[in-house]
C-alpha cells in the first residue's frame, strides 16, 4: 500500500517520462518495470532468507546474538547476509548498491525540486519576465538549498530513532492523497483545477487523522512505537488514497467550479525557458538548434495515431499486469496458507533467478545494442575531434574557418592552364 503511490509518484518517472520520445516511451516502461519486479522480489527474498539461515552461524556479524528488531527496520538485513555471505567483497558491494540507489534517488529529487521552484513557482509569481540565466541561477540555488534542507533533516530522524521501515509505511500516509487527482488530470477530462488542487491536502488531512487516531485507541498514546504499528500505518494509507474518492466528485461539481471538458490542447503548449540571452552570449541561433523545429501536420497525424495505438496497448498491459501479480498470483497462495515444498521453492527460485538475469540483458545489454549505432557515431567523432581530423561543423553549417579552407583549395587548383575570368562584354 505505501509502495503504490511512491511508484506512481517518483519523480524520476515523470522526468524520463517528459524527456523520452512520447511513442516509444512504452515499451521501456514495460520492460523496465518487468525488470524492476525481480529486484524486490527475488534479492530481497535471498538476501532476507539468508541472514535467517546464518543467524546462527559463526559467519554471520551479530553472532552469537540474533539481529535486533531496530536493525532490521533499519534496513541492515541486507548488509549483514551479504557480509555472511562474501565477507569484504559482499560489504563493498552493498556500499556501491546502496550508494547508487542513493544518489540516483537524491539526484531525481533535486531535478524535481528545482524544477517546480523554478519554473511553477519563481517564473510563474515571482519573476515572470526572468530570463535563462537567471532562471538557471535560480535552478542551482534551489538544488544546494534543498540538499542541505534534506541532509539536515535526514540526520534528524536517525538521531530521533525513525527507522527505514516506518518512513516507508509513513511516506503512503502523506502521498498517497495525490495518487487519484494526478492520475486524473491525465485520465478524466472533467476534474476541476479544485478538484486537483485541494484534493491531495484535503486528503492529507483525512490521513494523518486516521493514522493517529487509530494509534491513540490501540496504543494508548502517541509513541513511536505506536504510531509505527502495522493498523495504524494501514488505516493512514487506505484514508489516504481513497478520500480522494469523496473530494474529486465534490470539488469537480459544485455550483461555480464545474468546468466544461477539457480538450487537451493545452498539453501540447510545453513552455521552454526563456534562452535567448544565453544563446546571443554563445552566438548560436535557436532557430537551427536541433529539436527546435515544429512537426508537419503529416508528422503530427501519424504521431498521434502511434500514441493511440501505444494507449491502448498500454491499458491492456495494466490490467493483465495488476491482475496477474497482485489478484490470481498471490491471493490464492495467501487464501489457501500454502507452505512451500521444497521442489516448489526450488521452482520458486529457478523462475526468480532467470526473471533477474533476463532483467540484467533487458537493463544492462539491450539498451547498448539499440544505440550501437549512436555510440559508434559519438566515438568516432570524439576520436576526430582528440587527433584534429574532424573539421568544425556548426549545426550544419561549414564555420568561417572551413570555408576558408575551401577557397585556398579551389585557388590552388587555378594553375597557368587555367584560363583567367572574362567578365560580360570580353574585356579584361
Amino acid at each position: 500500500m505505501a509502495r503504490f503511490p511512491s511508484s506512481l509518484q517518483a519523480s524520476p518517472v515523470v522526468n524520463k517520462a517528459i524527456a523520452a520520445s512520447p511513442v516509444h516511451a512504452l515499451p521501456g516502461y514495460i520492460s523496465g518495470g518487468l525488470s524492476w519486479f525481480a529486484i524486490p522480489w527475488l534479492a530481497a527474498t535471498t538476501m532476507g532468507l539468508s541472514a535467517l539461515a546464518l543467524e546462527d552461524n559463526p559467519v554471520f556479524p551479530t553472532y552469537p546474538n540474533r539481529m535486533a528488531t531496530a536493525d532490521v527496520t533499519a534496513g541492515l538485513v541486507l548488509p549483514q547476509a551479504a557480509v555472511a555471505l562474501l565477507g569484504t567483497g559482499g560489504a563493498a558491494a552493498t556500499l556501491l548498491l546502496i550508494f547508487m540507489a542513493v544518489t540516483s534517488a537524491m539526484s531525481a529529487e533535486l531535478i524535481a525540486v528545482s524544477s517546480i521552484f523554478t519554473y511553477d513557482i519563481y517564473q510563474t509569481y515571482i519573476k515572470p519576465d526572468a530570463s535563462g540565466r537567471r532562471l538557471i541561477y535560480m535552478s542551482h540555488t534551489s538544488c544546494v538549498v534543498y540538499a542541505v534542507i534534506m541532509a539536515s533533516f535526514s540526520t534528524g530522524l536517525y538521531y530521533a530513532g525513525i527507522s527505514m521501515g516506518y518512513l516507508y509505511l509513513m511516506m503512503g500516509v502523506i502521498i498517497s492523497g495525490a495518487v487519484l487527482p494526478a492520475s486524473l488530470t491525465l485520465l478524466w477530462d472533467r476534474q476541476s483545477w479544485a478538484a486537483a488542487t485541494f484534493s491531495p491536502p484535503l486528503a492529507l488531512l483525512c490521513s494523518l487523522i486516521a493514522w493517529l487516531v487509530t494509534a491513540s485507541k490501540e496504543g494508548g498514546s502517541l509513541s513511536v512505537t505506536n504510531t509505527g504499528a502495522n493498523n495504524p500505518m494501514l488505516a493512514g494509507n487506505v484514508v489516504a488514497l481513497l478520500a480522494p474518492c469523496i473530494f474529486i466528485p465534490i470539488l469537480s461539481f459544485a455550483p461555480g467550479l464545474r468546468k466544461p471538458k477539457y480538450d487537451w490542447l493545452s498539453m501540447k503548449l510545453i513552455r521552454k525557458g526563456d534562452d535567448s540571452d544565453m544563446a546571443a552570449a554563445a552566438h548560436l541561433d535557436l532557430e537551427l538548434v536541433p529539436g527546435q523545429s515544429t512537426q508537419s501536420d503529416h508528422e503530427e497525424q501519424m504521431e498521434q495515431h502511434q500514441l493511440q495505438r501505444a494507449a491502448k496497448i498500454a491499458r491492456y498491459m495494466t490490467l493483465f499486469l495488476t491482475l496477474a501479480l497482485l489478484v490470481l498470483w498471490p491471493f490464492p497462495m495467501y487464501g489457501s496458507g500454502y507452505i512451500f515444498s521444497k521442489k516448489f521453492f526450488t521452482g520458486w527460485v529457478s523462475v526468480g533467478i532467470l526473471w533477474l538475469f533476463c532483467s540484467s540483458l533487458c537493463v544492462g545489454v539491450y539498451p547498448l545494442w539499440e544505440g550501437r549505432h549512436t555510440s559508434s557515431r559519438t566515438i568516432k567523432a570524439i576520436f576526430l575531434d582528440i587527433t584534429g581530423k574532424r573539421k568544425p561543423i556548426m549545426h550544419g553549417r561549414a564555420t568561417i574557418a572551413e570555408t576558408a579552407d575551401v577557397e585556398d583549395k579551389i585557388d590552388e587548383k587555378k594553375g597557368v592552364d587555367t584560363p583567367p575570368e572574362v567578365p560580360v562584354g570580353g574585356k579584361m
